[in-house]
């Protein structure tokens, strides 16, 4: 079965630039580009209005038309597909989601949570969605790592308390499609009883073969993407959002099995909304 990488419309420049950022990772994966609009009180025909008269598009089918030709116009052979769903934004796109490679939807992020996705689409799409879910805000840029002649790298949080292999995998799966670099982090925020750590003594040689033993399979896998792996005493979210500056990507993960139920950690929920370059979210067990 082969997936589309899906985007979710709604007409925001966020929407937008996560459409097109849709449209750049299906070209370089071979992979079919889908393009929804969700919309739960859309009827099949609309009576037309005075801005609109009849036989006209209606706002929805213009929207959509115009990104497709947007998309078509900068990579003509992307296969682009458009749909629109009658139905709330929310489980909508979790079906599509379902059938995708990803999920792109766009973020303002910087803000509250109603800030999220030009505030028609809940954090329920990130957090109970079944496949990844991409967030990307209207601007992204690239920094001088490019500029440079430097790629700018793909960042990944570990989680060694629980199994995150899935989310290292997408990490070095999005690396090697880039051929951009890999930094794999674990932040440890240690509590007060570890504050004062004597010298000689490193507390992160456990935390460092721990991580150096999850990225072992995946780069034998992936061998030509660079990996550097880090451990630091910082809060994982702090670090990883200013780590974020200049990345291509910021991956965390989202555990699917929760003691309070289906929802996104701190973490998560922290990167999706400051760090400023595209985030993926990935459900893990």
């Amino acid at each position: 079965m082969v997936r589309p990488v899906t985007a979710g419309l709604n007409g925001s420049p966020e929407s937008v630039a996560a459409a097109h950022w849709a449209a750049g990772e299906a070209q370089m994966r071979g992979l079919p580009l889908k393009l929804v609009y969700a919309w739960e009180w859309l009827p099949k025909h609309l009576p037309p209005t005075p801005s609109e008269p009849a036989g006209e598009q209606h706002w929805p089918d213009r929207m959509m038309d115009q990104t497709a030709k947007d998309i078509a116009s900068r990579q003509p052979d992307l296969q682009i597909t458009v749909e629109t769903i009658e139905n709330l934004p929310d489980p909508a796109l979790l079906d599509v989601a379902k059938e995708s490679e990803l999920l792109a939807l766009g973020s303002r992020g910087l803000g509250t949570v109603a800030g999220f996705f030009a505030g028609s689409v809940g954090l329920a799409v990130v957090a109970k969605a079944e496949r990844p879910v991409v967030l990307v805000r209207a601007v992204d840029e690239p920094g001088t790592g490019e500029a440079s002649g430097t790629p700018r790298e793909v960042l990944v949080g570990a989680d060694l308390g629980h199994p995150c292999e899935a989310v290292i995998e997408f990490a070095f799966d999005f690396a090697a499609v880039h051929k951009a670099p890999l930094r794999a982090v674990y932040a440890w925020h240690s509590p007060p009883s570890y504050g004062y750590i004597p010298d000689g003594i490193d507390f992160r040689v456990e935390e460092r073969e721990a991580l150096a033993t999850v990225l072992r399979p995946l780069h034998k896998k992936h061998p030509d993407v660079t990996v550097h792996d880090q451990v630091v005493f910082e809060r994982p979210a702090q670090h990883l959002v200013q780590a974020a500056s200049d990345a291509r990507l910021l991956v965390v993960g989202r555990r699917t099995q929760r003691p309070m139920g289906t929802r996104l950690g701190p973490v998560a929920h922290a990167v999706i909304h400051h760090a400023p370059c595209p985030v993926a979210v990935v459900p893990h067990d």
